[in-house]
C-alpha cells in the first residue's frame, strides 16, 4: 500500500513527523509528491531534525526539507546488481519511478532481497518412486518438511527475490498440486500446466509459451530445498551473456585403492601410481537460467529432458556457462534424503527462533 509512504510537498514538517511515526515498526521514509504526481523527493525524521537544526520550524513545509538527490530506479528497470549495491548501502525503501517522475512502486529490500526479470518453471511431474510409500497418495513436492510442502520452499525462496511469474508443471497426482495453488503461496498466484504424457525434466515448457516471450526464464525441479542465491546466478547469467546457466553442486569421488597411471601402445607399463586419489567435479543441481528464445528449441509433444537441450546449445556453439552453489543443496530422492532434509530444516528454523 502506496499511501502510507507518501506526502505533498507542501505539507508541513509536523504533518509529516506524525506520518513518519505511524510507519513505527517499518521502513520509516516518506515520499514527497508535488501537485503535478512527481516525487520531489524522500524525507525521514533525520532529514525532518537536519532542517530543523539549520533553522527551519515545524510549519516549514516537506520541500523545504527532503531530500532530493534520492536514489531510485526506474520501471522495467529493476537491476538486481544495482539493488544489490543499494541494500549493501542499508537503503531499504527503493522507489520505482515511471518516465514523468511518477512513482509507481516502492520496492522493500527487507521484504524482497531484490526484483529479478525472471519467470519461473517448476517441473513437479514425476512419481517419486523411490520415496514410496509416502508418494503413493501425495505427491513428492507436496510432502511436508518440517510442517511445509518441499515446494512451498522453493515458491518461497522465488518470491522473495520479487519473481511472481511462477508455473507449476504437473502430471502425477496432478490433482492434488493442482489444489494445492489454488490459494496463494507466499503471496504469489502460482499457475498450473498438466502434462498429458510423460515430457520429461523440461519438456513441459512448451505448454507454458514461454518461449515467444523476452527475457529469461528460471526453470527447476520442485523436489529439491537449496540455500542457491538466485540473484547471483542471475548476475553471472546476464554478465556472461550465456544462452543457458547450470547451477551446480561439488561432486567428490574417493578411491579407496592406489591407481595406476599406464602407458604404451597397450598401456601395459606403469608410468605412475597414486595412493587412494580423490577427483572433483560440478554436479547438475537441477536449476538452470535460459535466454526465452533458447526454449523454443524443445521438440512439442515428446519426452525431451534439460540435458537434452544443453547437449544441444553445445554442440551449436552457443554459450553454455554454469554458477556454483555455494549454500545448502538437497535433491529430496530417497528417504535418507528425506530425513537429512528435516534435519537441515530443524536447524534452520531454530536459528531462525534463537
Amino acid at each position: 500500500m502506496l499511501s502510507k509512504y507518501l506526502i505533498d510537498s507542501d505539507a508541513t514538517l509536523i504533518q509529516a513527523l506524525e506520518k513518519i511515526n505511524a510507519l513505527s515498526g517499518g521502513a520509516m521514509t516518506l515520499f514527497a509528491i508535488e501537485k503535478d504526481g512527481r516525487v520531489a523527493g524522500t524525507l525521514t525524521d533525520g532529514d525532518i531534525r537536519r532542517a530543523i537544526l539549520a533553522g527551519k520550524q515545524l510549519h516549514s513545509t516537506v520541500a523545504e526539507a527532503c531530500k532530493r538527490d534520492f536514489r531510485h530506479i526506474n520501471t522495467g528497470d529493476a537491476d538486481p546488481a544495482l539493488l544489490r549495491k543499494f541494500r549493501n548501502d542499508n537503503i531499504r525503501l527503493i522507489p520505482v519511478l515511471d518516465t514523468c517522475g511518477r512513482l509507481c512502486n516502492v520496492i522493500d529490500l527487507v521484504n524482497f532481497r531484490t526484483v529479478l526479470p525472471l519467470r519461473a518453471i517448476l517441473m513437479a511431474g514425476g512419481k517419486g518412486e523411490r520415496l514410496r510409500p509416502a508418494t503413493l497418495t501425495t505427491p513428492k513436492p507436496l510432502l511436508e518438511i518440517e510442517g511445509k510442502a518441499i515446494i512451498d520452499y522453493n515458491i518461497e525462496a522465488l518470491a522473495a527475490c520479487g519473481i511472481t511469474d511462477i508455473t507449476v508443471c504437473t502430471r502425477y497426482l496432478a490433482e492434488q498440486i493442482e489444489e494445492h495453488f489454488a490459494s496463494p503461496v507466499a503471496g504469489v498466484n502460482v499457475k498450473c500446466v498438466r502434462e498429458d504424457i510423460p515430457l520429461g525434466t523440461i519438456g513441459a515448457v512448451t505448454l507454458t509459451g514461454v518461449a515467444n516471450l523476452p527475457g529469461d526464464t528460471l526453470v527447476m525441479n520442485s523436489d529439491l530445498l537449496t540455500t542457491i542465491s538466485f540473484e547471483e546466478m542471475f548476475i553471472t547469467h546476464r554478465k556472461r551473456n550465456a544462452a543457458a546457466t547450470i547451477a551446480a553442486v561439488p561432486y567428490q569421488v574417493s578411491v579407496p585403492y592406489a591407481i595406476l597411471t599406464t602407458s604404451g601402445d597397450n598401456s601395459e607399463h606403469v608410468s605412475a601410481i597414486e595412493e587412494k586419489p580423490s577427483y572433483s567435479y560440478y554436479a547438475n543441481a537441477g536449476i538452470y537460467i535460459f535466454r526465452n528464445e533458447i526454449l523454443s528449441r524443445i521438440p512439442k509433444d515428446t519426452r525431451y529432458d534439460a540435458t537434452d537441450l544443453i547437449q544441444n546449445l553445445i554442440d551449436n556453439g552457443l554459450p553454455v556457462t554454469y554458477y556454483p552453489i555455494k549454500g545448502t543443496w538437497i535433491d529430496v530422492g530417497s528417504p535418507v534424503d528425506f530425513r537429512q532434509a528435516g534435519e537441515l530444516m530443524r536447524h534452520h528454523n531454530a536459528l531462525a527462533n534463537s
